[in-house]
């Protein structure tokens, strides 16, 4: 080598990091640069998790992270080491859907489905955070999920018969 340059610099070595997906604690070896989205679809084969633009703007990555809704194509996975995550697959229980998978088909809130698993995802956690009361903060808390088809009326519609279910059920 001329001019005293070293050789190229090693690749980082693959990080061990446990997570609890769906219910289910793994311990994983990733690059450091793998992103949330890429370990849930091309390593794990959790596929109901959509890439949709890859920069954090559609919402169709998102998923459940302790409670909290993210764009998992914005995080990467040695962020998350620790973590309880949520996909679109870890929601029904025992086989019966969870209340807002069921909202959606009562209100057909989706038409091609792409970006469905976003939705649900972002709804369940809309709904746990308790801070969406109207119409209007649906939509407005929901915002960062896009629907190309333009379901958006019947998404809310869903959501809100699910508020509306857990209200009662305090009552």
């Amino acid at each position: 080598m001329s001019g005293g340059q070293k050789g190229a610099a090693a690749l980082p070595e693959r990080i061990p990091i446990t997570l609890t997906i769906n219910g289910k604690a793994l311990r994983i070896e990733v690059l450091p640069w793998t992103v949330l989205l890429d370990l849930l679809r091309d390593h794990l084969g959790l596929t109901g998790t959509k890439k949709g633009c890859d920069h954090g703007q559609c919402g169709a990555c998102t998923v459940i992270v302790d409670g909290k809704r993210i764009n998992s194509c914005m995080a990467f996975a040695v962020m998350k080491d620790g973590a309880s995550i949520t996909t679109i697959e870890g929601l029904a229980s025992g086989g019966v859907l969870h209340p807002l998978q069921q909202a959606f088909i009562d209100h057909d809130a989706f038409q091609c489905g792409y970006c469905t698993p976003g939705q649900i995802c972002s709804g369940v956690a809309l709904i746990e955070e308790g801070r969406a009361q109207t119409r209007d903060e649906i939509r407005e808390l929901m915002s960062g999920n896009l629907c190309r088809c333009g379901a958006y009326t019947n998404i809310v519609d869903a959501i809100e018969q699910v508020i509306g279910s857990k209200a009662e059920a305090k009552s």
